[in-house]
C-alpha cells in the first residue's frame, strides 16, 4: 500500500522532529485529533507529537515559517476546543508526561503533556499531593496556567499557587524559565494568564503531606435540593474547616450499591466530600449534612489518586460549560439554583455544580491574574450529553443557569470553566483592566504577533 503523499513542508518537519508527525489520511491522525468535547471536529494540516522541548521549538518555527495557526494540546479538555485548529498545526504534548517526585524537598517536576492522573499516582506512594483538578484526565498545563481549581484548593490553594517554576518555549523558539527569581513578571502572568505566552514544557510544584484523605458521596432525592443546598451553604458560612472541600451537584442518579434504585436514572442531589484528614474528623465536619439522613451514602478513607479518578468525566460526549462566582449565597440564589436543575438534560452525565471557595483560595491570592479569589461560591453548570439533537437545549440550560446567578455574582469568572464568552468576560476573568494591561505587556514582550491566540486570548495591544 502506498503511503499518503506528504506536503514538502510536512516532510521537512518530520525530518526535524524526534516525535511523530501526522497529516490527514495517515493512520492515527483521526485518533490524534479527537478531544474531550465531541462537539469539536477540526482538521489540522499537521499534528506534531512532540517528545521534548527541542521538538516544540522546531514545531513553533515550522508553523511560523508556513503561516500556520498554532494550537497546543495537553489534556485536550478545553470546552471551547482550544486544543485543535482547522488547517493549522497542533503541538501535541501528550508524550511529554514524565513525573519526577523529590519526596525530601517535597517538590515534583511534571512534563507539559502530563495529566493529573500521572501526577497523583506518582505522588501517592510518598503521601504527598498538590491541588490538581477534579478528574484524573485533565491536563496539568491547561488547568494550572488557567489558575487551577480542584478538590484540595481550600486547604492548599489553587494549582498555580503551588507553582515553583515553569519551563516555556516562546514564540521565537527560545527556552526560558519562569520563577520568582527568573523572569518574575512572566511567572506572575503564568498564574492564571493561560497559554498566551508560550508552550509550557515542564512545571515544578510544591507538594504537601497528605497522609489521610476521606471521600464521601451523600445522595438525596431531588425534592430535598433546597434543604440540602441551604444546609451546605450554612455549613461553610459558619466556618467549615479548610480541610473540607467538595461540592453539591445536581446529577443523574447512577447505579451503585449505596444508591437507591428509585434514584437511578433520574434527577438526584449529590454532596461530594473531600476531607484532608481521617474519616472520624470528616464525619464530624459534615454532621449537619448527615443529620439530613441522605437516601444513600458512601464515606471512606481512600488514596487521593483514587479519589481523583472516582468521578472521571466520560469521553466522547458533547460539552458546554460556564460559571459564575458569588460573594454570598442568599436564599433567592439557592432557590434559583435548585429550580434550574430541572431543565438539565436527564439522564446524562451533566452536573449542575455548586463549589465552595474560601480558605486558602482567598488567603493565597497574591495578586495573581485570577478573578474573584475572595468569592465564597462558584456555580458551574457542566453540560454533557450524547446527541447533537440536544445541543440547543444543553447550551441554553447552561447559559440560563449562569444568567440566574448574575444578580448575585461578583462579575468575573474562572476562565477554565468557560467557553469564549467575549472580550469583556476575558478581561474580567483575568482580574480586570489593570491586570489585563499587565498581562498585555508580557504578551507584547514574548508574543507580539499573537501566535498563541487559541485560548482566552490576551491581545498584545492593551485595553485603553
Amino acid at each position: 500500500m502506498t503511503a499518503p503523499a506528504l506536503p514538502v513542508d510536512a516532510t521537512r518537519l518530520r525530518d526535524r522532529l524526534a516525535g511523530r508527525v501526522l497529516v490527514p489520511g495517515e493512520r492515527g491522525y483521526d485518533d490524534a485529533r479527537t478531544v474531550f468535547n465531541a462537539m469539536i471536529d477540526r482538521h489540522p494540516a499537521v499534528i506534531a507529537q512532540c517528545v521534548d522541548a527541542a521538538d516544540v521549538a522546531a514545531s513553533v518555527a515550522f508553523a511560523r515559517s508556513n503561516d500556520l495557526e498554532i494550537a497546543v494540546r495537553g489534556g485536550g479538555h478545553s470546552v471551547a476546543g482550544a486544543s485543535l485548529t482547522d488547517g493549522g498545526l497542533v503541538i501535541d504534548l501528550r508524550n511529554m508526561h514524565a513525573v519526577d517526585v523529590d519526596p525530601a524537598a517535597r517538590t515534583v517536576r511534571v512534563g507539559g503533556g502530563a495529566t493529573w492522573g500521572h501526577v497523583d499516582r506518582a505522588c501517592q506512594p510518598h503521601a504527598l499531593a498538590t491541588t490538581g483538578g477534579r478528574v484524573s484526565s485533565t491536563g496539568v498545563a491547561g488547568l494550572t496556567l488557567g489558575g487551577g481549581s480542584g478538590w484540595l484548593e481550600r486547604k492548599f490553594g489553587l494549582a498555580c499557587d503551588n507553582l515553583l517554576s515553569v519551563e516555556l518555549v516562546t514564540a521565537d523558539g527560545r527556552r526560558v524559565t519562569a520563577s520568582e527569581d527568573a523572569n518574575p513578571e512572566l511567572f506572575w502572568a503564568l498564574h492564571g494568564g493561560g497559554g498566551n505566552f508560550g508552550v509550557a514544557t515542564e512545571f515544578t510544584f510544591r507538594l504537601h503531606p497528605l497522609p489521610a484523605v476521606t471521600f464521601g458521596l451523600l445522595l438525596f432525592a431531588p425534592e430535598a435540593a433546597t434543604t440540602v443546598v441551604g444546609r451546605y451553604r450554612d455549613l461553610f458560612e459558619a466556618g467549615a474547616p479548610d480541610d473540607l472541600g467538595g461540592g453539591v451537584l445536581c446529577i443523574t442518579g447512577f447505579p451503585e450499591e449505596f444508591v437507591p434504585e428509585r434514584l437511578v436514572g433520574g434527577l438526584a442531589v449529590l454532596v461530594v466530600v473531600v476531607y484532608t484528614g481521617p474519616e472520624d474528623e470528616a464525619r464530624e465536619a459534615i454532621r449537619p449534612l448527615l443529620d439530613l439522613r441522605p437516601a444513600g451514602a458512601m464515606i471512606a478513607e481512600l488514596p487521593y489518586a483514587e479519589i481523583q479518578c472516582a468521578l472521571d468525566d466520560p469521553p466522547g460526549y458533547r460539552n458546554y460549560w460556564s460559571a459564575e462566582h458569588l460573594p454570598a449565597l442568599p436564599n433567592a440564589a439557592v432557590d434559583l439554583f435548585c429550580a434550574r436543575a430541572h431543565d438539565m438534560i436527564v439522564p446524562s452525565p451533566s452536573q449542575h455544580a455548586l463549589l465552595p471557595w474560601g480558605g486558602a483560595v482567598a488567603r493565597q491570592a497574591n495578586g495573581w491574574p485570577t478573578a474573584n479569589r475572595a468569592a465564597r461560591w462558584c456555580v458551574h453548570p457542566f453540560g454533557v450529553w450524547e446527541h447533537a439533537r440536544d445541543d440547543e437545549r444543553g447550551i441554553a440550560w447552561a447559559k440560563a443557569a449562569c444568567a440566574d446567578m448574575v444578580p448575585f455574582a461578583a462579575g468575573g469568572a474562572y476562565l477554565n470553566f468557560t467557553p469564549d464568552e467575549g472580550r469583556e468576560r476575558i478581561i474580567a476573568g483575568y482580574g480586570g483592566a489593570d491586570s489585563y494591561r499587565r498581562l498585555a505587556a508580557v504578551k507584547r514582550a514574548l508574543d507580539p504577533d499573537n501566535i498563541f491566540r487559541l485560548n482566552h486570548n490576551v491581545e498584545p495591544a492593551a485595553v485603553p
